[in-house]
């Protein structure tokens, strides 16, 4: 409890934070189906929202160095507000695209911010304890985003308003806060070949993470109205993804520590494709068949990106955990721009079922290059523990390292 208190500003920030830019997406999407933009512009949204993200990785670190931590998360709050509000204004995919660069800005900035910040409070004796309830507000906060769609109507200024409002909200509780600004840490340097040099397994696991994830939650709701799903059964199909995700953590965790993690990424990508053909499959047998195979689907497909960080980590000294942590966020970030668009352009033409056809595919691909990295080098008898990796900000990846170091010693 004191712990919880002595972090509640940032926490509730985060809470604020991701009710707001967790809802925009799905949204965005049912918005856009309403005005009657195809399904590429849709997608086109979702990846201009990873652009953003991935320019915001880069910049945050740099503009915290300059302005401070409180006044550099203003700013991106101010950012990701301007991008919610312009939804009002001009109802053009391509406007909207622009401004969702900025809402990508202010996510990965107000991130970088806030999980600066912890890195620097946390001490070695209540790192676990932070980290896990940082968790579980981060997933349940995430949670509740995908459940307030239920009761925002698309293509309704009020709607884009109200999550412009907590947007602004965020700020609030982080700014007003008493507690010491912390040092800024030097931004780690983006060497994509120190992620590749010490895993090309990782690479392609965190590529095909945000695959699945990026195109599930940019582009899910299409594929929920394409199926017959209401809005608020969307709200709980998208749900049902985040929780299967939650529940996924610890098992698959026990999982990584216990067997090799090749075989963990190889076997979690098997479930991943038995997870597509079900859903595609359930999409006749009901709501409830519906949701249990977005469940499932959660499940096997949102621990791969945490089991590849651990993997590449595995092989990495630690002095190049954070660099590393940024080379694999890189790499994410990549795959992720990518994905929505080239999701949405195949359920344009070949319908709903592309969507996980698509996720299907990249899966296979990795079962077979983890196949043949199976090969390539025997496993390290001493590894570093698993830890939930959040794709959040390159902050996080400092916060990791530390605590993945001194499990060792």
């Amino acid at each position: 409890m004191r712990l919880i208190i002595s972090f509640a500003a940032l926490f509730l920030s985060v809470i604020f934070l991701q009710l707001s830019s967790g809802g925009v997406g799905p949204l965005d999407a049912l918005s856009g189906f309403e005005l009657g933009f195809s399904k590429q512009e849709i997608g086109l949204l979702g990846s201009s929202h990873f652009l953003g993200f991935f320019i915001g990785c880069w910049w945050a670190p740099r503009l915290m160095g300059s302005i401070g931590h409180s006044r550099a998360f203003a700013a991106f709050t101010a950012l990701g507000a301007m991008g919610l509000i312009s939804h009002t204004l001009i109802e053009d995919p391509m406007f909207w695209a622009a401004f969702r660069i900025a809402t990508g800005l202010c996510v990965a900035g107000c991130y970088t911010v806030v999980e600066a910040w912890l890195n620097d409070k946390v001490t070695n004796e209540n790192r676990g304890r932070a980290m896990g309830t940082f968790r579980i507000v981060d997933m349940g906060a995430s949670l509740g985003a995908q459940l307030i769609i239920a009761v925002l109507p698309p293509a309704w200024y009020v709607s884009y308003n109200l999550l412009a409002l907590l947007c602004c909200a965020s700020i609030l509780p982080l700014t007003l806060t008493k507690a010491s600004q912390p040092q800024t840490p030097d931004a780690p340097r983006l060497r994509p070949k120190l992620a590749w040099a010490c895993s090309p397994l990782a690479v392609a696991g965190v590529i095909v993470a945000a695959l699945s994830s990026a195109s599930f939650r940019m582009v899910g709701p299409i594929y929920g109205q394409e199926v017959g799903l209401e809005i608020g059964q969307i709200a709980f199909f998208l749900a049902s993804f985040v929780a299967g995700g939650a529940l996924a953590q610890y098992p698959m965790g026990w999982l990584a520590d216990k067997y090799d993690r090749r075989w963990v990424l190889i076997w979690l990508s098997a479930a991943a494709v038995v997870s597509c053909g079900t859903t595609m499959a359930a999409s006749n047998t009901g709501t409830l068949g519906v949701m249990l195979a977005a469940g499932f689907f959660g499940f096997t497909s949102f621990p791969i990106f945490s089991v590849s960080a651990a993997h590449a980590n595995d092989f990495a000294t630690g002095d190049q955990r954070v660099e590393l942590s940024a080379a694999l966020m890189f790499f994410y970030a990549l795959g992720a721009i990518a994905a929505p668009w080239v999701a949405s352009a195949l359920i344009e033409f070949y319908g709903a079922p592309a969507l996980f056809a698509f996720v299907a595919i990249g899966h296979l691909a990795l079962i077979v290059f983890g196949l043949t990295r199976m090969y390539a080098r025997p496993t390290l008898a001493e590894r570093t523990p698993y830890r939930y990796s959040p794709r959040t900000s390159l902050s996080m990846g400092r916060y990791l390292g530390r605590n993945r170091s001194d499990k060792r010693k």
